[in-house]
């Protein structure tokens, strides 16, 4: 089963997909993964990447279809694999069926998960971190014992420069903007579940699961 997630940064596309690659015993690509994994063995489409995320640019489409496609043409993925962080853009979503086709290939199901701006908002924003073991911290979900330090160091917890609420806010205009045309490309192609991404992660988990057991009914 080939699967793909979306939804808005800080929906919980990437925990989920986590999870429910463990339970379906598929691979899990995350977009960032595979690019540190090529930078790090060194490959020529690592190099290629490297160049461009050094310089804080985007990495152009072509290396980013390439790297999914060595992963791919590899021949480790025959179980199936969920696709995260990947594609965010029309080109991107034409791109990798083309590429998936010329492998006799398709995605099976596309899972939305759905969660209001306000809600994407208070999650990012009241993300912290430790800067010494990177524990993680959400307020209110998960709050540190002492306020604002780590609970394993005592170092003082920071917030990434992206999670400021403003910043956040742009973050999801530019999804808007970019990622969510990508919607309707998918629910024309009749594989889209929306499901709510909202509740505890357990709850959302089994949700996503049921969307995704409809599709081999």
């Amino acid at each position: 089963m080939n699967l793909l997630f979306l939804g808005p940064p800080g929906s919980g596309k990437g925990t989920q997909a986590v999870r429910v690659a463990r339970r379906l015993g598929v691979t899990h690509l995350s977009t960032g993964d595979v690019l540190r994994e090529a930078v790090k063995a060194g490959t020529e489409l690592g190099r290629k990447a490297k160049g461009y995320m050094e310089k804080g640019e985007l990495v152009p489409d072509s290396i980013l279809i390439d790297m999914i496609e060595d992963k791919i043409g590899g021949g480790h993925l025959g179980d199936g694999f969920i696709l995260d962080g990947f594609p965010r853009t029309m080109p991107q979503a034409e791109s990798l069926k083309q590429m998936l086709a010329g492998h006799d290939m398709s995605l099976d199901r596309a899972v939305l998960l759905v969660v209001d701006d306000e809600e994407i908002v208070k999650r990012l924003s009241g993300r912290w971190f430790c800067p010494q073991c990177q524990a993680g911290y959400n307020y209110p979900a998960q709050v540190p014992k002492v306020e604002g330090r780590c609970d394993h160091d005592n170092a003082e917890l920071q917030r990434r420069p992206d999670d400021e609420e403003d910043v956040v806010r742009n973050r999801l205009q530019v999804y808007k903007k970019q990622t969510e045309p990508i919607v309707d490309f998918y629910r024309n192609e009749s594989i889209l579940a929306e499901v709510v991404g909202t509740g505890s992660l357990d709850e959302v988990f089994e949700n996503v699961l049921q969307a995704v057991k409809e599709t081999v009914k």
